[in-house]
Protein backbone atom coordinates (compact mmCIF):
# COMPACT_ATOMS: atom_id res chain seq x y z
CA UNK A 1 0.00 0.00 0.00
CA UNK A 2 1.36 3.56 -0.82
CA UNK A 3 1.32 5.70 2.01
CA UNK A 4 -0.81 9.31 1.70
CA UNK A 5 1.13 11.96 2.37
CA UNK A 6 2.03 15.72 1.79
CA UNK A 7 5.23 16.26 1.12
CA UNK A 8 8.10 19.01 -0.18
CA UNK A 9 10.83 18.57 -2.36
CA UNK A 10 13.50 21.61 -2.36
CA UNK A 11 15.96 20.46 -4.72
CA UNK A 12 18.75 23.13 -7.15
CA UNK A 13 17.99 23.74 -10.37
CA UNK A 14 18.01 20.78 -12.66
CA UNK A 15 18.64 18.56 -9.89
CA UNK A 16 16.16 16.04 -11.83
CA UNK A 17 13.40 16.44 -9.54
CA UNK A 18 10.75 15.61 -12.18
CA UNK A 19 12.65 12.39 -12.92
CA UNK A 20 12.96 11.22 -9.44
CA UNK A 21 9.51 11.22 -9.47
CA UNK A 22 8.99 9.18 -12.34
CA UNK A 23 9.12 5.34 -9.90
CA UNK A 24 6.59 7.03 -7.51
CA UNK A 25 4.18 8.10 -10.42
CA UNK A 26 4.86 4.34 -12.40
CA UNK A 27 3.59 3.14 -8.93
CA UNK A 28 0.58 4.96 -8.41
CA UNK A 29 -0.14 4.39 -12.33
CA UNK A 30 -0.12 0.75 -11.38
CA UNK A 31 -2.53 1.21 -8.48
CA UNK A 32 -4.71 2.27 -10.72
CA UNK A 33 -4.47 6.22 -9.29
CA UNK A 34 -5.19 9.06 -11.53
CA UNK A 35 -1.71 11.07 -11.23
CA UNK A 36 -2.03 15.13 -12.52
CA UNK A 37 1.30 17.23 -12.10
CA UNK A 38 0.70 20.74 -12.24
CA UNK A 39 2.64 23.82 -12.82
CA UNK A 40 2.02 27.81 -12.59
CA UNK A 41 4.00 28.53 -16.28
CA UNK A 42 2.74 27.37 -19.35
CA UNK A 43 6.17 26.92 -20.45
CA UNK A 44 6.70 24.45 -18.03
CA UNK A 45 4.16 22.33 -19.16
CA UNK A 46 5.33 22.17 -22.68
CA UNK A 47 8.59 21.51 -21.63
CA UNK A 48 7.38 18.34 -19.35
CA UNK A 49 4.96 17.41 -21.90
CA UNK A 50 7.47 15.01 -24.30
CA UNK A 51 9.74 13.85 -21.68
CA UNK A 52 6.16 11.95 -19.72
CA UNK A 53 5.20 10.77 -22.89
CA UNK A 54 9.04 9.24 -23.43
CA UNK A 55 9.42 8.06 -19.82
CA UNK A 56 5.41 6.75 -19.96
CA UNK A 57 4.92 5.74 -23.12
CA UNK A 58 2.25 3.03 -22.89
CA UNK A 59 -0.10 5.52 -20.52
CA UNK A 60 -2.70 8.09 -21.70
CA UNK A 61 -1.57 11.65 -20.97
CA UNK A 62 -3.69 14.61 -21.10
CA UNK A 63 -1.80 18.02 -21.22
CA UNK A 64 -3.75 20.83 -20.07
CA UNK A 65 -2.88 24.38 -20.61
CA UNK A 66 -4.82 27.64 -22.53
CA UNK A 67 -3.76 26.40 -25.86
CA UNK A 68 -4.34 22.57 -25.91
CA UNK A 69 -7.49 21.06 -27.26
CA UNK A 70 -6.98 17.98 -24.66
CA UNK A 71 -7.71 21.00 -21.58
CA UNK A 72 -9.97 19.13 -19.61
CA UNK A 73 -9.97 15.95 -21.00
CA UNK A 74 -9.63 13.24 -17.82
CA UNK A 75 -7.16 10.57 -18.47
CA UNK A 76 -4.50 8.53 -15.85
CA UNK A 77 -2.37 10.97 -16.11
CA UNK A 78 -2.46 14.90 -16.86
CA UNK A 79 -0.19 17.92 -16.84
CA UNK A 80 -1.55 21.25 -16.52
CA UNK A 81 -1.29 24.84 -15.88
CA UNK A 82 -2.34 24.90 -12.10
CA UNK A 83 -5.38 27.30 -13.46
CA UNK A 84 -6.46 24.51 -15.72
CA UNK A 85 -7.21 22.65 -12.52
CA UNK A 86 -10.30 24.46 -11.83
CA UNK A 87 -11.90 22.37 -14.62
CA UNK A 88 -11.37 19.23 -12.62
CA UNK A 89 -13.00 18.32 -8.96
CA UNK A 90 -11.97 15.65 -6.76
CA UNK A 91 -9.89 13.97 -9.62
CA UNK A 92 -7.09 13.24 -8.51
CA UNK A 93 -5.17 10.67 -6.52
CA UNK A 94 -2.08 12.00 -6.49
CA UNK A 95 -1.39 15.78 -7.19
CA UNK A 96 2.29 17.37 -7.86
CA UNK A 97 2.61 20.75 -7.46
CA UNK A 98 5.87 21.56 -9.63
CA UNK A 99 7.61 25.42 -9.22
CA UNK A 100 5.13 25.83 -6.38
CA UNK A 101 6.88 29.34 -5.78
CA UNK A 102 6.69 30.61 -9.13
CA UNK A 103 4.32 33.40 -10.25
CA UNK A 104 1.13 33.48 -9.89
CA UNK A 105 0.70 30.46 -7.94
CA UNK A 106 2.94 32.04 -5.05
CA UNK A 107 0.16 35.13 -4.79
CA UNK A 108 -2.71 33.80 -6.10
CA UNK A 109 -5.02 32.23 -3.54
CA UNK A 110 -7.62 30.92 -6.33
CA UNK A 111 -4.77 28.80 -7.46
CA UNK A 112 -4.19 27.23 -3.95
CA UNK A 113 -8.08 26.67 -3.81
CA UNK A 114 -8.12 25.24 -7.31
CA UNK A 115 -5.57 22.16 -6.27
CA UNK A 116 -7.29 21.35 -3.20
CA UNK A 117 -10.96 20.81 -5.25
CA UNK A 118 -8.44 19.06 -7.69
CA UNK A 119 -7.78 16.78 -5.35
CA UNK A 120 -9.49 13.46 -3.59
CA UNK A 121 -10.34 13.62 -0.95
CA UNK A 122 -8.05 11.08 0.23
CA UNK A 123 -4.92 11.85 -1.95
CA UNK A 124 -0.99 12.46 -1.64
CA UNK A 125 0.28 16.03 -2.17
CA UNK A 126 3.74 16.52 -3.38
CA UNK A 127 5.31 20.13 -3.71
CA UNK A 128 8.69 20.56 -6.35
CA UNK A 129 10.79 23.73 -5.84
CA UNK A 130 14.31 24.77 -5.93
CA UNK A 131 13.81 27.61 -4.75
CA UNK A 132 11.44 27.18 -1.39
CA UNK A 133 10.71 30.78 0.47
CA UNK A 134 11.77 31.57 3.49
CA UNK A 135 8.91 30.66 5.45
CA UNK A 136 8.86 27.28 3.97
CA UNK A 137 12.82 26.80 4.79
CA UNK A 138 12.03 27.86 8.68
CA UNK A 139 9.71 25.24 8.41
CA UNK A 140 11.70 22.50 7.20
CA UNK A 141 14.71 23.74 9.70
CA UNK A 142 12.28 23.23 12.23
CA UNK A 143 10.69 20.39 11.76
CA UNK A 144 7.33 21.42 10.70
CA UNK A 145 7.12 20.73 7.21
CA UNK A 146 8.36 17.16 5.66
CA UNK A 147 11.10 17.63 2.90
CA UNK A 148 13.34 16.30 0.87
CA UNK A 149 16.43 18.43 0.13
CA UNK A 150 18.39 17.52 -2.41
CA UNK A 151 21.66 19.57 -2.94
CA UNK A 152 23.31 18.22 -6.14
CA UNK A 153 22.71 18.04 -9.99
CA UNK A 154 21.76 13.84 -11.22
CA UNK A 155 25.53 14.45 -12.97
CA UNK A 156 27.49 14.85 -9.67
CA UNK A 157 29.26 18.57 -10.90
CA UNK A 158 29.00 21.21 -8.68
CA UNK A 159 26.07 24.21 -9.74
CA UNK A 160 27.62 27.07 -11.04
CA UNK A 161 28.32 30.20 -9.32
CA UNK A 162 27.08 33.51 -10.84
CA UNK A 163 30.07 36.31 -11.60
CA UNK A 164 29.21 39.63 -10.44
CA UNK A 165 30.40 42.17 -13.16
CA UNK A 166 29.71 46.02 -13.17
CA UNK A 167 28.85 47.60 -16.12
CA UNK A 168 27.79 51.07 -15.16
CA UNK A 169 24.63 53.07 -16.15
CA UNK A 170 23.37 50.69 -18.72
CA UNK A 171 19.87 52.16 -18.84
CA UNK A 172 21.64 55.80 -20.10
CA UNK A 173 23.18 53.86 -22.66
CA UNK A 174 20.09 52.39 -23.96
CA UNK A 175 18.61 55.45 -24.20
CA UNK A 176 21.56 56.67 -26.65
CA UNK A 177 21.37 53.42 -28.73
CA UNK A 178 23.99 51.34 -27.32
CA UNK A 179 25.11 48.32 -25.25
CA UNK A 180 27.32 48.45 -22.36
CA UNK A 181 30.98 47.10 -23.61
CA UNK A 182 31.23 44.68 -21.73
CA UNK A 183 28.10 42.98 -21.99
CA UNK A 184 28.26 43.35 -25.94
CA UNK A 185 31.37 41.77 -25.34
CA UNK A 186 29.73 39.12 -23.70
CA UNK A 187 27.24 38.25 -26.51
CA UNK A 188 29.95 38.52 -29.10
CA UNK A 189 31.87 36.08 -27.60
CA UNK A 190 29.26 33.68 -27.42
CA UNK A 191 28.06 33.82 -31.30
CA UNK A 192 32.04 33.30 -31.89
CA UNK A 193 31.75 30.59 -29.81
CA UNK A 194 28.59 29.18 -31.25
CA UNK A 195 27.31 28.49 -28.13
CA UNK A 196 23.64 29.22 -26.85
CA UNK A 197 22.89 31.56 -24.29
CA UNK A 198 20.18 33.73 -22.35
CA UNK A 199 20.35 36.99 -21.71
CA UNK A 200 17.59 37.98 -19.15
CA UNK A 201 16.24 41.98 -18.91
CA UNK A 202 13.82 43.30 -16.25
CA UNK A 203 11.17 44.84 -18.62
CA UNK A 204 9.85 44.69 -21.96
CA UNK A 205 10.64 48.28 -23.29
CA UNK A 206 14.23 47.73 -22.44
CA UNK A 207 13.81 44.16 -23.88
CA UNK A 208 12.58 45.65 -27.20
CA UNK A 209 15.27 48.15 -27.19
CA UNK A 210 18.20 45.53 -26.38
CA UNK A 211 16.78 42.62 -28.77
CA UNK A 212 16.77 45.70 -31.79
CA UNK A 213 20.91 46.55 -30.88
CA UNK A 214 21.71 42.71 -30.90
CA UNK A 215 19.99 41.88 -33.77
CA UNK A 216 22.31 44.34 -36.13
CA UNK A 217 24.97 41.85 -34.59
CA UNK A 218 22.95 38.80 -35.66
CA UNK A 219 19.60 39.20 -37.27
CA UNK A 220 18.79 35.58 -35.77
CA UNK A 221 18.36 36.79 -32.13
CA UNK A 222 14.99 37.02 -30.61
CA UNK A 223 13.19 38.26 -27.58
CA UNK A 224 10.66 37.05 -25.83
CA UNK A 225 8.08 38.00 -23.22
CA UNK A 226 4.58 37.09 -21.68
CA UNK A 227 2.81 39.31 -24.21
CA UNK A 228 4.76 38.16 -26.93
CA UNK A 229 2.29 36.32 -29.24
CA UNK A 230 4.92 34.63 -31.15
CA UNK A 231 6.81 33.57 -27.84
CA UNK A 232 5.88 29.84 -28.42
CA UNK A 233 7.42 29.72 -31.87
CA UNK A 234 10.94 31.84 -30.83
CA UNK A 235 11.03 29.12 -27.36
CA UNK A 236 10.65 26.14 -30.03
CA UNK A 237 13.51 27.70 -32.49
CA UNK A 238 16.04 28.11 -29.32
CA UNK A 239 15.42 24.92 -28.05
CA UNK A 240 16.14 23.58 -32.04
CA UNK A 241 19.11 25.26 -32.04
CA UNK A 242 17.83 27.97 -34.59
CA UNK A 243 18.65 31.16 -32.40
CA UNK A 244 21.74 31.51 -30.75
CA UNK A 245 20.44 34.38 -28.17
CA UNK A 246 17.11 34.51 -26.42
CA UNK A 247 16.62 38.37 -25.12
CA UNK A 248 13.93 37.46 -22.17
CA UNK A 249 12.18 38.55 -19.01
CA UNK A 250 12.04 36.44 -16.16
CA UNK A 251 8.93 34.78 -17.75
CA UNK A 252 11.69 32.44 -18.87
CA UNK A 253 13.73 32.08 -15.63
CA UNK A 254 12.34 28.62 -15.27
CA UNK A 255 10.82 25.80 -17.62
CA UNK A 256 13.03 26.38 -20.76
CA UNK A 257 16.04 23.58 -21.27
CA UNK A 258 18.62 23.81 -23.89
CA UNK A 259 21.84 21.43 -23.09
CA UNK A 260 25.17 23.28 -23.71
CA UNK A 261 24.07 27.32 -22.96
CA UNK A 262 25.38 30.38 -21.02
CA UNK A 263 23.10 32.70 -19.00
CA UNK A 264 23.47 36.76 -18.50
CA UNK A 265 21.41 38.83 -16.65
CA UNK A 266 21.58 42.74 -17.20
CA UNK A 267 20.31 45.48 -14.93
CA UNK A 268 20.98 42.58 -11.75
CA UNK A 269 20.23 45.05 -9.26
CA UNK A 270 16.60 45.70 -10.19
CA UNK A 271 14.19 44.61 -7.58
CA UNK A 272 12.44 42.20 -10.32
CA UNK A 273 15.33 40.23 -9.69
CA UNK A 274 14.62 38.61 -6.65
CA UNK A 275 16.89 35.92 -5.10
CA UNK A 276 14.64 33.17 -6.12
CA UNK A 277 14.57 34.51 -9.33
CA UNK A 278 18.43 34.75 -9.83
CA UNK A 279 18.70 31.27 -8.45
CA UNK A 280 15.91 30.01 -11.03
CA UNK A 281 18.02 32.19 -14.20
CA UNK A 282 21.32 30.91 -12.92
CA UNK A 283 20.11 27.11 -12.95
CA UNK A 284 19.40 27.10 -16.66
CA UNK A 285 22.96 26.91 -16.67
CA UNK A 286 25.10 23.06 -16.63
CA UNK A 287 22.12 20.91 -16.38
CA UNK A 288 23.30 18.70 -19.00
CA UNK A 289 25.52 15.61 -18.18
CA UNK A 290 27.67 16.55 -21.11
CA UNK A 291 27.66 19.80 -20.63
CA UNK A 292 27.89 20.63 -16.52
CA UNK A 293 29.38 23.98 -17.33
CA UNK A 294 28.87 27.32 -17.88
CA UNK A 295 29.03 30.78 -17.38
CA UNK A 296 26.49 32.71 -15.38
CA UNK A 297 27.66 36.42 -15.26
CA UNK A 298 24.66 39.01 -13.36
CA UNK A 299 25.85 42.49 -15.38
CA UNK A 300 24.94 45.03 -12.41
CA UNK A 301 24.84 49.09 -11.57
CA UNK A 302 25.06 47.96 -8.19
CA UNK A 303 25.10 44.85 -6.53
CA UNK A 304 22.23 44.20 -3.97
CA UNK A 305 21.41 41.89 -1.01
CA UNK A 306 19.29 39.75 -3.70
CA UNK A 307 22.37 39.10 -6.00
CA UNK A 308 24.42 38.48 -3.05
CA UNK A 309 21.56 35.93 -1.27
CA UNK A 310 21.66 33.91 -4.71
CA UNK A 311 25.14 33.36 -5.29
CA UNK A 312 24.99 32.70 -1.02
CA UNK A 313 22.51 30.29 -1.55
CA UNK A 314 23.97 28.39 -4.81
CA UNK A 315 27.41 28.63 -2.62
CA UNK A 316 25.59 26.92 -0.16
CA UNK A 317 24.05 24.06 -1.80
CA UNK A 318 27.12 23.44 -3.57
CA UNK A 319 28.87 23.03 -0.08
CA UNK A 320 26.38 20.73 1.19
CA UNK A 321 26.96 18.48 -1.53
CA UNK A 322 30.07 18.02 -0.93
CA UNK A 323 29.69 17.31 2.62
CA UNK A 324 27.29 14.62 1.54
CA UNK A 325 29.65 13.21 -1.09
CA UNK A 326 27.83 13.88 -3.69
CA UNK A 327 30.25 15.87 -5.92
CA UNK A 328 32.27 13.61 -8.75
CA UNK A 329 34.62 16.55 -9.80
Amino acid sequence: MIRLFMYSFPADCGAGKTEMLFPAIAAALEEGWRVGLATPRVDVVRELAPRFRQAFPRVSLAVWHGGSDERGRIAPLVLSTTHQLLRAYRAFDVMIIDEVDAFPYSVEPMLEYAVSQARKERSSLIYLTATPSRAWQRDIARGKRNAVVIPARYHGHPLPVPVFEWCGNWRKRLERGRLPENVLAWVLHRLEQRKQAFLFVPHIDELEAVTRLLQRVDARIVGVHAEAPDRADHVQAFRDGRVPLLVTTTILERGVTVPNIDVAVLGAEDRIFTESALVQIAGRVGRHAAFPDGDVRFFHHGKTNEMVRARRHIVRMNETAKKRGLLHR
